[in-house]
């Protein structure tokens, strides 16, 4: 079986393979292949690549499985030939995208972003955000309560907030999406986890933004499409409401596009998941995938209604 992967280094990351595993590295759709696309039956994509990566499945006609390296499948859902099993990464980046939010979160709330430029200037402002807020007691709002959520919800936890679940449907204790405009004036913090589907895309609109209360934070660590950017702008114009923002749309945000000025915005360019420990887990997944697969086994992670 011909197997592709991302990364020269997740050889070492993979271990030993079943007997007949031929393992080739393609690190980017416009890097020379490796070898004869039409042999590859098993392929990790680049976990940055965008549509001409997908397209690239196209030319692999013995391709049976993809396995990416990202939580969300929305670019892949639909682009697939029958017969090839898309599977996510669900689980790989519990940890560092759950690290980001918290991180976020008190960033934004202590004004360490503003403090980060005040020191950048040579400026002592001690006195300049006055009294900043805290994370204590905090009403906190996950929406896409997935693995993800669950870790973000574990590290929140000990900071004494008061946590709600929405999901999709309501079910184990987790409210259904239906509820968010009764749940919405009650949160202080709302965090975006949710895949990305036809049924979220744009899902945190204008009335959504206005149905939290004044001062709230909303912390997007999703995909930008999830949110309404006119819808945020106009609000975050207000000044009524805060957030914190790993994703955006478009993406990347061009140079004079308003979020970058307007006021208790913190953005970060799209790297809650990119940390070190992030390949080691990722090709732990593909290991185990790929035994898997030579065993006739069912995979992980497979992706089904888009997610």
């Amino acid at each position: 079986m011909q197997l592709w992967i991302a990364h020269e280094l997740g050889r070492e990351l993979m271990g030993a393979l079943p007997d007949g595993v031929g393992v080739q590295v393609l690190a980017a759709a416009d890097a020379p292949f490796p070898g004869d696309p039409s042999d590859v039956q098993f392929w990790v994509p680049p976990l940055l690549g965008g549509a001409e990566t997908v397209a690239l499945a196209q030319r692999m006609s013995g391709l049976r499985v993809v396995q990416l390296l990202s939580a969300g499948a929305d670019a892949w859902v639909g682009q697939l030939s029958d017969g090839v099993t898309l599977c996510d990464a669900r689980g790989v980046h519990d940890v560092d995208v759950a690290e980001w939010v918290v991180a976020a979160i008190l960033s934004s709330l202590r004004r360490l972003d503003y403090l980060a430029l005040a020191q950048h200037e040579h400026r002592f402002a001690h006195t300049d955000v006055g009294l900043t807020d805290e994370l204590a007691g905090k009403r906190v709002m996950i929406v896409g309560a997935g693995s993800i959520g669950q870790a973000t919800a574990a590290r929140l936890a000990p900071f004494g907030v008061h946590l709600t679940y929405v999901a999709h449907t309501a079910h184990d204790g987790m409210h259904s999406v239906d509820d968010l405009p009764g749940l919405l004036p009650q949160a202080d913090i709302v965090v975006l986890l949710l895949p990305l589907t036809a049924h979220t895309t744009g899902m945190v609109d204008a009335p959504f933004l206005a149905a939290m209360p004044d001062g709230a934070l909303l912390v997007n660590a999703a995909r930008g499409p999830v949110v309404d950017t006119d819808a945020l702008v106009a609000e975050l114009s207000t000044g009524r409401i805060r957030a914190a923002l790993d994703v955006t749309d478009p993406e990347p945000l061009p140079t004079d596009h308003p979020l970058w000025n307007l006021p208790d915005v913190l953005f970060t360019p799209h790297i809650g998941g990119a940390t070190k420990g992030v390949l080691p887990r990722a090709y732990r997944l593909v290991a185990d995938q790929v035994r898997r697969f030579t065993a006739g086994e069912p995979l992980l992670n497979k992706v089904e209604g888009g997610y």
